[in-house]
């Protein structure tokens, strides 16, 4: 083998993760799996695909090395099939949140003007925290709560958010934080509970941000 054809047959392999990552549904996969392992029936109702076109997905993914699966019973759980994975997912994102204009205008679009959230930053959210100057909750579904949580969070799926809110302190303030940027679930909670009279913020980021910064993480999986 010379030098070019070690180059060639080197980058045809790296070019394959670049197209695995070319479909915005596989680009959505990803992050869910980022929260945990899941399920192809559960992934394919939270992206609104058919379980053959998200198993068709999955397969791409998993031809990238992206992914990993299993097999319990009838079902087959899919993961990331390591950290770099959600970092690769993470560093695209931001770099196509930072170069393409129009995904700004979709969030506005969609989330309003967020900076009326007064969204807190991770390294402030440690400090307040350590000061007790804030109640942090995961907002959500539980099991991707169970899964990986930031260290002292309390589950508060947004479900059940309503019945919640005469439990969480009033003289503190509610940090709420779900799954990444593109994530409605915070923007929601924090707007529920200022209606309820609560001071509320949420955290600028989600648990892959905040697992990826080196930021402590618990664990209520057996």
């Amino acid at each position: 083998m010379n030098k070019r054809e070690f180059k060639d047959r080197v980058y045809e392999r790296v070019a394959l993760v670049g197209k695995a990552l070319a479909s915005p549904k596989r680009v959505e996969l990803i992050e869910l799996l980022a929260q945990t392992e899941r399920t192809v029936e559960w992934l394919a109702l939270a992206t609104g695909m058919s379980l053959a076109n998200t198993s068709q997905h999955l397969q791409v993914l998993r031809g990238a090395q992206l992914v990993e699966s299993r097999k319990e019973g009838l079902y087959v759980h899919y993961r990331l099939a390591s950290p770099a994975v959600g970092a690769l997912h993470a560093a695209v994102r931001d770099v196509a949140a930072e170069r393409d204009a129009e995904i700004d205008r979709l969030v506005r679009s969609y989330f309003g003007d967020r900076s009326g959230l007064d969204a807190v930053d991770m390294s402030e959210l440690v400090e307040r925290a350590e000061r007790g100057e804030v109640v942090v909750i995961d907002v959500r579904p539980p099991e991707e709560f169970a899964a990986a949580h930031v260290v002292g969070a309390r589950s508060v799926p947004l479900s059940i958010l309503d019945e919640v809110v005469a439990t969480l302190p009033r003289d503190r303030t509610v940090v709420a934080y779900c799954r990444g940027p593109f994530c409605v679930l915070a923007d929601e909670a924090v707007k529920r509970l200022r209606e309820a009279g609560l001071r509320a913020v949420r955290l600028h980021g989600g648990l892959p941000e905040w697992r990826a910064a080196g930021l402590p993480v618990a664990s209520d999986a057996a």
